[in-house]
């Protein structure tokens, strides 16, 4: 390659954001588009690294290192080419968040209620910073479930809120109900704003501005330097059942659009500058909890009920194609190439090929392929049986056990929530095996 080409390409690597820092959904901006060259075809399972419990959260891939946390408490670092162990960290609690790396440190936030910060090759503890504590969000007669005078916590509310690194801050939401800004230096507070509500969704920035939604079914836009806000827009209201209320879904901001899901069974795309919406799109009574992306002018994003994966004109939200993915869709789509690639509750992650929209190719866990909770029927749907979790239509009924025992044989199954991440040509994706998966 003759010099001059050579210091084009190194300057450009150097301007990339990718290569600033690596965090959820790949950058500041969540737009979940990664430099990396696509996986088109599966040949395998390249290495595959066992944790002590069930992998929610999704990976980050920084300088040959795969940084992701799981149920078992542990943050663990491991090799890229070969999925060696170089290191774990132990918490107090579950880490259901997608840990933040650069050269400075590793930034995650555990069930604990202690944000962490570490040093990214060994693994020591720079600081830590203590929240009022995390929780799920809860309420009285959840889902339309009984004793509708008791407050139960949503057993669908599995994600953690993961840190995004700008302007040397660390921003991340929490249980609290607070959205925080630490300094990345020593982590002391530079902000917080308090919202309505549980914040488990990651915050975007772009433009001077902090954009994250709680379940308080507002989003909000917060200077990214005091956090104070710019706008505030309201989504769908559930007082009665709080089934169809709030933010799961984590913003993806491009060319001056916020495209969010919520479980008000939409997709809006929202002004960044004004907060005012560009449209909604009805998912007709199904949560959005994935993260939209937008690829080309489309925007991506998969559906729980309805069982989807939706293509939607990111100018006008009308309904390019859909694809149905015949099991819930929690994982957001991960771009590479013209390849997208996103996890399902039967325990597959799928290829598929952006410019024909078809499917390309599939893995199945191998807990997915047993089956041990006979979750799934003969067609791939959810097994008719799932929700007869007592056969006598006359038992009293206390539901909210059910729904646990129903999201446990999920879990079983293998279940891909995670979302996938893409670097090298490899795809790395979590299960709830307890397993981290490397595909090639």
């Amino acid at each position: 390659m003759p010099f001059p080409l050579r210091l084009i390409l190194f300057l450009s690597l150097l301007a990339s954001p990718l290569l600033a820092a690596s965090m959820f959904r790949g950058n500041a901006a969540h737009d979940a588009t990664y430099a990396s060259p696509p996986l088109r075809s599966l040949h395998g399972v390249k290495w595959c690294v066992a944790t002590g419990g069930p992998v929610f959260g999704s990976a980050s891939v920084w300088k040959g290192l795969v940084y992701v946390g799981s149920d078992d408490r542990r943050l663990y670092a491991l090799d890229l080419a070969s999925g060696a162990r170089r290191w774990t960290f132990t918490t107090n609690g579950p880490i259901h968040s997608t840990p933040a790396v650069d050269d400075t440190g590793v930034y995650f936030l555990s069930y604990d209620g202690i944000f962490y910060a570490l040093d990214p090759g060994s693994g020591t503890l720079r600081w830590k910073f203590r929240s009022a504590g995390e929780r799920h969000f809860e309420a009285k007669g959840l889902h339309g479930m009984q004793p509708a005078t008791q407050t139960m916590p949503d057993v669908w509310d599995m994600f953690s809120s993961s840190a995004t690194l700008a302007n040397g801050l660390v921003y991340f939401g929490c249980g609290d109900g607070f959205v925080y800004a630490l300094r990345e230096s020593d982590g002391t507070l530079a902000w917080r704003f308090h919202t309505g509500d549980v914040v488990h969704a990651s915050p975007a920035v772009a433009n001077g501005l902090v954009v994250v939604g709680s379940w308080d079914s507002c989003l909000y836009a917060l200077d990214a330097k005091t956090g104070i806000p710019h706008w505030k827009f309201k989504s769908g209201e559930d007082p009665v059942n709080h089934n169809q209320v709030g933010f799961q879904s984590s913003p993806c901001i491009v060319d001056g659009t916020v495209y969010v899901g919520c479980r008000d069974a939409h997709v809006y795309a929202v002004d960044l500058k004004t907060g005012r919406e560009r449209w909604a799109f009805s998912t007709k009574g199904s949560w959005v909890i994935g993260s939209p992306v937008v690829h080309k002018g489309i925007v991506y994003v998969g559906t729980s009920d309805t069982a989807l994966l939706l293509a939607l004109d990111a100018r006008t939200g009308a309904l390019l194609h859909s694809l149905d993915m015949k099991l819930y869709t929690f994982s957001s789509v991960a771009v590479a190439g013209d390849f997208g690639y996103v996890g399902t509750f039967d325990g597959r992650l799928h290829a598929i090929d952006l410019t024909s929209f078809k499917p390309a190719w599939n893995f199945q866990t191998p807990a997915s392929r047993a089956d041990p909770g006979h979750v799934l029927g003969p067609d791939g749907r959810l097994s008719p049986t799932l929700f007869q979790v007592d056969p006598d239509p006359k038992a009293p009924a206390f539901q909210f056990e059910w729904m646990t025992r129903i999201c446990d044989r999920l879990y079983q199954a293998g279940s891909i929530l995670s979302s996938p991440v893409v670097a090298d040509g490899t795809v790395i994706v979590g299960s709830t095996d307890g397993h981290i998966y490397a595909l090639d």
